[in-house]
Order: C-alpha cells, then sequence, then structure tokens
C-alpha cells in the first residue's frame, strides 16, 4: 500500500536499493546528497548531480529533464552517512520558468526495484523558490526512513547547497549548472496531453476512501503503451506498476541516465525523446490551459491543474488539493493565533509579577503594549488566511463547474446532461465540508469506489439539529431522503447491471422517502416488510457474501453458479433495530464486516440510542460504518491537524426533478441491459 505522505511526515523504508522518481511539467534538475547525522554535506564528492552523476549508492540524471530516476543503494553509503536528500531545481539562465510558482507542483515517488511503490509526496506551496528539499532517507536506529520536507530556496542551489553546511557551495552550484548548460538542448519535454483516457477498469476490492479516511490512493489504469506504468496519484491515490517487465535497476546492466538519453528519429513523426521501456513513468501534468502568472502574482485557478491520465482524476487530485491546502492554512492561523495568546499570557504574566508595575501607569502602558503585539499578530495571520482563502475561492468557483456527475452537486447543471456510464468513476461526492474560519468555501467529500466501508446515516439528535425538528420523525424521514440520494447517486455512478438496490423497511415508515426509488423500478424487489422481510433478504445476502468469498479464496472466482448476480449490492436498512432479532443483528454485523470486500455494502438509516439495549455488542458496528448526518454536523475529525470538519450532506433541492430524471434513465438502461 503506497503511503502518500504530506510535507513532515515520514514511513519506514523495508528495502535498501530503491529507485527515486520525479515528474514535473518542466525539464528540471535532479541530484541527490549526502550528509551526516546533523544534515551537514563533507564535501562536493558527497553529491550526485549532472556533472557527477555517480557517488557511493547514487545515481542521477546527467541533465535536466521532465521526468528523473534516481537510483539508491542504501547498502552502499558510507558508513558516516546518516541521511540522502532529494533535490530539485530549475534550470538557470534558460528561457524556461525561473519560480516552481510558475509550473506544477513536483510529484516525487520512491519506489522497488520492482516498481511497486512504497511512498510519494506532490510538493505543494512554492512559490518564488527555485531550488528544493523534496524528500530524504534517513537512517534511524539502524533502519532507514522517508521524510516528506519540500523546503523551498529562492537563491536556488547555491543557497540550497550553503544551508546544507557545504562550504564549496556556490562552486558547486555554479559547476551543476553548467554541466546542465551543456545539455539542456536534449532535455526530455513534458509528455503532451493524452487524447484518450484509456482503461480505467478497477479491482471490486479497490480503496474506498474519501477525505474524511487517512486515505490510500487513486488506482488510474494501464497505459496505451508497453512497459511498466506505476500510476501516480498525488491526493489520496494508491499506486501500482503497469504490466510489462519491471524496470531494470541502474548499474546493472543499465543506463542510468537512459531515460534522459534522445532516441533515433523515426520518418513522419515527431522524435520521441523517452527510453522505449520507461516511457509514461508518471501520469501527465495537466495541460497549459492559463497563461502563466506574473512573479508575485497568484497563479490563476483552472480547473483540472493537478496530474492525472485523465481530466476526472485530475479534478479529483484538484479537489484532495484543495483540501489538504484549506486544512494546511487554517492550521497555521489557528496556531498564529496560539502562539499570540500564548505570548500575551506571558507578558501579562511577567507584569504583574513585578509589584512595582501592578498599578500606575507603568503596568498599564506595559498590558496595552501586550495587547498590541497580540493584535498585530492575529491581524498578520488573519492577513495571510484572508489571502489564502481568496485564492481557494477563486479556484473552487472554477472547479465546481467542471466537476462531472459523480462528484458535481444535484443543483448542477452536468446532471441535466446526464447519461448511465460505460465505466465506473474514481469516486462519488457523498456532500461538502468546510471550516468555521472559511465558511463561504465548500470542499466536495469524494469517497472512492467501490465502498470500502458502509455508509451510517445518523437520524438520531445531534446539536447541530436542535430547535431545527419538533419530533424525531421529521429528522427521520430527513434522513431516509439522504440516504436515497446517495442510493441514486451510486445508481447513476455505475453501468447498468452492475449494481443493485435491497431495501428493508420493517415498520415502512420510510415508504415516502423511498418512492423514488420504488416508482421508477431501480430496486431489486420492493422493500422488505416486517420481521419475516428482514430475515429473508440478510439471509440471501449472507449467503452471498459466503458463496463469493469461497470462491475467492478457493481460487476459483470464475466458477460461480450460472446466471449469478455479480454486481455490487447496496442494503439500505431503515428503522433499526425494529424488526430484528438477535440472529438478523449478528447477520448485519457480518455483513458490515465482510461484505465490502466482496460486493456487499450497508446504508443504516437509525438512531443509535434506540440500540442501546443492546450495550456494548453493536459498538464494532457502529464503528465499521462512515458515519454522515441528513443535516450539517462537525463530527469529520482530521487527525493530521487535528480540524473538527463540518459536513453538509448532498441533498437534492426542494422541487427539482433532478432525482427522478436520474433514476428514470438508470431504470431504463438496466431494461435494455437484461
Amino acid at each position: 500500500m503506497t503511503a502518500e505522505l504530506v510535507r513532515g511526515q515520514n514511513h519506514p523504508l523495508s528495502q535498501v536499493r530503491l529507485e527515486i522518481r520525479v515528474s514535473a511539467g518542466t525539464p528540471i534538475v535532479a541530484a541527490a546528497a549526502l550528509s551526516d547525522e546533523n544534515g551537514r554535506i563533507h564535501g562536493v564528492e558527497w553529491v550526485a548531480h549532472p556533472g557527477a552523476p555517480t557517488q557511493p549508492g547514487l545515481e542521477v540524471s546527467r541533465q535536466a529533464a521532465a521526468d528523473h530516476r534516481l537510483a539508491v543503494d542504501l547498502d552502499a553509503v558510507p558508513e558516516a552517512v546518516h541521511r540522502v536528500s532529494v533535490l530539485l531545481a530549475l534550470p538557470s539562465g534558460g528561457p524556461g520558468p525561473v519560480r516552481f510558482g510558475a509550473v506544477a507542483a513536483p510529484f516525487v515517488a520512491v519506489t522497488g526495484l520492482d516498481g511497486a511503490e512504497v511512498a510519494s509526496y506532490t510538493i505543494t506551496g512554492l512559490d518564488a523558490e527555485s531550488a528544493v528539499v523534496a524528500l530524504e532517507l534517513y537512517r534511524r536506529q539502524g533502519a532507514w526512513k522517508v521524510r516528506a520536507i519540500g523546503q523551498g530556496y529562492a537563491g536556488g542551489l547555491a543557497e540550497l547547497l550553503t544551508d546544507q553546511g557545504l562550504p564549496q557551495a556556490q562552486q558547486l552550484a555554479r559547476s551543476i549548472n553548467d554541466a546542465v548548460a551543456q545539455g539542456l538542448a536534449r532535455s526530455v519535454q513534458a509528455p503532451p496531453p493524452r487524447t484518450a483516457d484509456g482503461d480505467r477498469s478497477r479491482q471490486a476490492a479497490a480503496p474506498a476512501l474519501g477525505p474524511d479516511q487517512g486515505g490510500t490512493a487513486p488506482q488510474p489504469g494501464t497505459a496505451p503503451q508497453p512497459g511498466p506504468v506505476p500510476a501516480m496519484s498525488p491526493y489520496g491515490g494508491q499506486t501500482s506498476g503497469g504490466q510489462g517487465q519491471p524496470p531494470e535497476y541502474p548499474g546493472a546492466g543499465s543506463d542510468p541516465s537512459a531515460v534522459t538519453q534522445p532516441s533515433a528519429p523515426t520518418a513522419g513523426g515527431p522524435i520521441d525523446y523517452s527510453h522505449p521501456r520507461r516511457r509514461n513513468a508518471a501520469p501527465p501534468p495537466p495541460p497549459p490551459t492559463a497563461p502563466p502568472a506574473a512573479p508575485g502574482q497568484p497563479a490563476q485557478p483552472v480547473a483540472g491543474d493537478a496530474t492525472g491520465w485523465s481530466m476526472e482524476e485530475r479534478l479529483y487530485n484538484q479537489v484532495w488539493g484543495m483540501f489538504e491546502d484549506l486544512a494546511r492554512t487554517t492550521a497555521a492561523y489557528r496556531s498564529a493565533v496560539d502562539f499570540a495568546e500564548s505570548r500575551m499570557d506571558k507578558e501579562l504574566e511577567q507584569v504583574l509579577s513585578d509589584p512595582r508595575s501592578r498599578i500606575g501607569g507603568q503596568g498599564d502602558a506595559a498590558r496595552e503594549a501586550a495587547r498590541a503585539r497580540h493584535a498585530q499578530l492575529v491581524d498578520q495571520a488573519r492577513e495571510a488566511l484572508d489571502r489564502d482563502l481568496a485564492q481557494l475561492k477563486a479556484e473552487a468557483d472554477v472547479v465546481e463547474p467542471a466537476l462531472p456527475p459523480a462528484y458535481a452537486r444535484w443543483d448542477s447543471p452536468v446532471w441535466h446532461g446526464y447519461r448511465v456510464p460505460m465505466e465506473i468513476p474514481m469516486a462519488l461526492r457523498l456532500g461538502d465540508l468546510h471550516l468555521p474560519e472559511a465558511d463561504r468555501i465548500r470542499i466536495p467529500m469524494l469517497v472512492r469506489l467501490p465502498l470500502e466501508r458502509g455508509l451510517w446515516i445518523d437520524s438520531g439528535r445531534t446539536e447541530s439539529s436542535e430547535g431545527l425538528f419538533t419530533d424525531s420523525h421529521a429528522l427521520g424521514r430527513l434522513a431516509m431522503e439522504t440516504a436515497v440520494a446517495h442510493a441514486a447517486r451510486l445508481l447513476a455512478a455505475y453501468p447498468a447491471g452492475e449494481f443493485t438496490v435491497h431495501v428493508i423497511d420493517p415498520a415502512g415508515s420510510g415508504a415516502q422517502p423511498l418512492a423514488p426509488l420504488v416508482q421508477t423500478g431501480v430496486l431489486a424487489a420492493p422493500p422488505a416488510l416486517g420481521a419475516a422481510g428482514v430475515t429473508d433478504v440478510l439471509t440471501r445476502l449472507t449467503q452471498r457474501v459466503d458463496l463469493v468469498q469461497m470462491a475467492v479464496r478457493g481460487g476459483a472466482a470464475d466458477s460461480l453458479p450460472p446466471g449469478f448476480d455479480t454486481s455490487q449490492q447496496l442494503l439500505i436498512v431503515n428503522d433499526f433495530p425494529h424488526g430484528f432479532d438477535d440472529r438478523a443483528v449478528n447477520q448485519l454485523r457480518y455483513l458490515a464486516d465482510e461484505g465490502p470486500a466482496f460486493g456487499v455494502h450497508l446504508m443504516m438509516v437509525a438512531d443509535r440510542e434506540e440500540s442501546s439495549g443492546y450495550g456494548p455488542l453493536l459498538d464494532p458496528l457502529w464503528r465499521s460504518l462512515l458515519r454522515l448526518t441528513p443535516v450539517p454536523d462537525d463530527h469529520l475529525a482530521d487527525p493530521w491537524v487535528g480540524h473538527a470538519w463540518t459536513y453538509e450532506p448532498s441533498l437534492v433541492p426542494p422541487g427539482s426533478q433532478v432525482l427522478q430524471q436520474v433514476l428514470t434513465q438508470v431504470a431504463a438502461a438496466r431494461t435494455k441491459y437484461s
């Protein structure tokens, strides 16, 4: 499983022979530096760069390129080395960009020799910097780890190497620039945008995590050309190597800089400068759809401004980037405010500790000065926050109208042109997320498909719902309407015949909210009523999970009975635990635990308090489900920075017929498919 790192995060390494892959939207210089336990580079012989591409345990490219592959053998580095830093820089003196803020965010991945990705990091937040320490491999208690750094330098390589403690930093920077200038004409440019999305089929048990979960990552399909295809996605993406032979390890009979050497021209077409066995090493950067920003000015937002094989994947990664940017800038603001308050408290405490300053004009002046410094710090932090929020708001305003149906709100015009898809999208929108400091910015909450865990629509009262509803029935009805909206999204996201919905409504209390599903005929059968209906549906689905589980684990997945429905199954349960006996409760727990891996998903509409009679027996059930609410509620915790995100459900606007129209198309496509 790939670790998608953020700045400062580390991840253990289980291998010592590694390949570090770099993807950027323009030719850049890649180097690697060895340093001691204090992060100090002892001499120029500890730096592998285009002018000296091999050092003990290191091999780098011999020239600037849009894509790099660096070879690292941690067993071959000297004993005095405790860190291996990956350095990236823009070539100086050429016609290209002079700051990272004007190009796509560089993407760095650490892979094994088989191409399997271990960790990846997208270097965001760069502006005037022209050189950056991307990541470092460091030794800790005899084991190696990788840490995302992302430290940029506006002064270029010279400033970077000086900060690393290298005495000959200026001379080495000039030497690197001279070596790059000699080979700059042979640099590998960014690959052109693909004209087709390629094969996007996915395994049924692929991860399904969204911004609310500490996610694994997207797995784009294979590229149209042969060779290893390590599909990388910087925001929440799982990656894997493509089909074909694994890449050779530089130094084992292959040319370590072959990726940057020009190949022979072919008649009748453009020259391909990439190595024939190392093409498509990373998703192409976004196509340039907007002019570069002027120095010192923020870049104009563009929809799809992220890496990815298709517009859908680029939008998914861009939404993830917006989520991380909002989390990061809000965390910085809160940290600055906390610092200002602690500093003011400390200064006031010092004033009060001196009896001479407790009374009189001297004490009052000191207190006013402390409060003034506090206000100044808070104002500076707020100014920086407002600047970042303005940029994010502009980006959100551009991205939202460009989202496809699976990512869009129900009030988006894109639904009016909806057609049943031919393949499953990467993710699905379950609502919006926002923070108190940025109430006007809504980040789409996208979860990967197929779902990895069930959903729980909480129909119980929360602090946010107090005063909004006079009785619990109105809140329960809204919860059921929310469940129907989510189920309709799932039905609309899957190709015809690949998603089936079952409903358990023991008391019939959800008849009115369920009317769109029932009237359009998209349900597998009418909602199950009473205890007998509960038993029948649960028995059939548990038997289905048992059968598929045995077939998969026995290596006979293609030996299922003829006519077996292989589509994904969704079970909506309303009014739990009404109509459930002990056996039915155990079957429900079994479906929640084992079902997602074998194509059976659960959507509970329930008030946890109503099942309190079962005691701790149902605690694992509630923990296994992703809790959503029918009203805005700040219950989604972000362990990365400690934020409590406010979740807003994605509901159909009152009076809109979009839900009915979409479900009618789904039902018609299912009839034609059958």
